[in-house]
C-alpha cells in the first residue's frame, strides 16, 4: 500500500515545474481597472452605463439599469409643459455631482443656475436600519465565525473595499425646491447661439449651419480630455424658434449635425452620452424631419401630459390619508437602445407594460410607473357591495386578509 507525504502539492496536468517550486514568486493577479465615478457595468452584457438622474428612467432603459455610454436619448413632448426639461436638469445635475464634463448646447448660463439641489438622503438611513435589524436576527457566535484563522491585514482589505463600494452612489436624489451650487472649477460648459439682434438688417446666410459651433466645441474638448473622462451632452428644445433661427430646421443642417454627433458617439463609445428634447407641437411625428431625427437617435421617448382641466383622482372614502399622487401624463416608449441579440430586455422584460404614466414631484422627482385607472368616484353601491359577504354581513379585516 502506497503512502503520500502530507504537505506535498499534487502535480496537475499542464502544470509546469516553476509553478510547483515554492521559491519562485507567484504570478501577479490581474487587477481590475477602476471604474469612472458615476458608472457601473450593465447587468445584461457588462457595458458601462451612467445614470440619467432619474431612477425610474434608469430602470426603463432596456434593462441596463442606466443609459449606456455611447448612446443618445431623444425625449419629445407635446403641449406647453416642460417635463422633459426637468429630466434634462436631473441629467445635468447628476453629471455635476459625479464630476462629469457637462456640455449644454443651445442655451446660456442662467439655465445652469436652475439645476435641482441634492435631497436630504433619507433612503440611506432606512437602509442602515434594515441592515441593523437583519444583524439582530443573527446569533453572535455565527456573526463572528468568519474571523477565526484570519489575520488583521486580511480582514482590513476587504472591509475597506466594501466600504468604498457602498459609499459610491450611482443615482442621487434631488430636490426641485433647492438649487445646486456649482463648484468653482466646474466642468460645465455652455455653448449658446448668438442672441444679439442683427442691426445690419442683412439677409442671413442660410447656407451656414448654426450647429457647426456645437461640433467644434465637442471635438475640441474630446481630443483634449483624458480617455477616462465622462462627457454628458445636453440639448434642450431642439429646433425651437425661441433658441434657433428658422433655417436651422433645414434638413441639410440639423440632420448633418445629428449624423456627426452619432459618429462622435461611436468613436468615443466609452465616454459620451446625450439627452435631447424636441417640442412635438412644433414638429409633429408625422413629418419626415422628425422621423429622421428619431432614426438618428438610439432611444426615443414621448411625454404626453394630461390637460390641466382633467379631474384629479381622489382617494375613496374610508381609505388611508397617505396615497400616491395622481399621474400627470403618459409616457410612450417608441424605441430603446438594443445592444445584443436578446433584444436588450425592454418592454415587458423590464417589468413595465405598454401603458406607462409619470408623476413629477418636488422631492421624489419624476417617477415612471404602470398606469392604472382610478376607481369611479360616487359609485357607493358598488363599493358597498364589494365589502359585503354572501350572507349580507359586512366583511371585516379578518375576512379580507388571506
Amino acid at each position: 500500500m502506497s503512502f503520500r507525504k502530507r504537505g506535498v502539492i499534487i502535480p496537475q496536468s499542464g502544470a509546469s515545474a516553476s509553478t510547483l517550486n515554492p521559491t519562485t514568486k507567484p504570478l501577479a493577479s490581474p487587477t481590475a481597472k477602476p471604474l469612472a465615478p458615476g458608472t457601473r457595468p450593465s447587468p445584461l452584457d457588462g457595458r458601462l452605463t451612467t445614470s440619467t438622474g432619474t431612477k425610474s428612467l434608469d430602470a426603463l432603459l432596456a434593462g441596463n439599469s442606466g443609459l449606456a455610454l455611447g448612446t443618445s436619448l431623444l425625449i419629445s413632448e407635446s403641449g406647453t409643459t416642460d417635463f422633459a426639461g426637468s429630466l434634462l436638469k436631473y441629467y445635468a445635475a447628476e453629471g455635476v455631482v459625479q464630476g462629469h464634463t457637462v456640455h449644454v448646447l443651445g442655451i446660456g448660463e442662467p439655465w445652469g443656475r436652475e439645476l435641482p439641489g441634492l435631497g436630504e438622503g433619507k433612503d440611506g438611513e432606512g437602509k442602515r436600519k434594515a441592515v441593523d435589524e437583519e444583524k439582530m436576527k443573527i446569533a453572535w457566535r455565527y456573526e463572528r465565525l468568519g474571523e477565526f484563522g484570519a489575520g488583521s491585514r486580511e480582514r482590513s482589505i476587504p472591509q475597506s473595499s466594501v466600504a468604498k463600494e457602498s459609499t459610491a452612489v450611482f443615482c442621487h436624489d434631488f430636490d426641485l425646491s433647492k438649487r445646486l451650487i456649482l463648484p468653482s472649477q466646474s466642468n460645465m460648459y455652455f455653448v449658446p447661439l448668438s442672441t444679439q439682434p442683427d442691426l445690419s438688417f442683412k439677409t442671413p446666410d442660410t447656407s451656414i449651419s448654426p450647429f457647426t459651433k456645437y461640433i467644434q466645441h465637442l471635438v475640441t474638448h474630446l481630443s483634449a480630455a483624458s480617455p477616462t473622462t465622462i462627457h454628458r451632452v445636453v440639448i434642450p428644445n431642439l429646433l425651437s424658434p425661441a433658441l434657433y433661427p428658422s433655417h436651422a430646421s433645414n434638413p441639410a443642417h440639423v440632420l448633418q449635425f445629428l449624423h456627426t454627433l452619432r459618429a462622435l458617439f461611436r468613436k468615443h463609445a466609452t465616454q459620451m452620452t446625450a439627452l435631447i428634447t424636441l417640442p412635438l407641437t412644433l414638429h409633429p411625428r408625422n413629418t419626415g424631419l422628425t422621423r429622421w431625427i428619431e432614426l438618428l437617435s438610439d432611444g426615443v421617448l414621448e411625454l404626453a401630459p394630461f390637460p390641466s382641466s382633467s379631474i384629479v383622482a381622489k382617494a375613496p372614502p374610508g381609505a388611508s390619508a397617505i396615497h400616491e399622487e395622481p399621474p400627470q401624463g403618459m409616457l410612450k416608449v417608441h424605441r430603446l437602445p438594443i445592444f445584443h441579440e436578446k433584444g436588450g430586455g425592454g418592454g415587458e422584460a423590464s417589468g413595465f407594460g405598454d401603458d406607462l404614466a409619470f408623476t413629477l414631484s418636488r422631492r421624489r422627482g419624476m417617477v415612471i410607473k404602470p398606469f392604472s385607472l382610478p376607481p369611479v368616484e360616487g359609485d357607493q353601491e358598488a363599493q358597498q357591495a364589494g365589502l359585503e359577504g354572501e350572507d349580507g354581513k359586512k366583511a371585516t379585516k379578518v375576512d379580507i386578509e388571506f
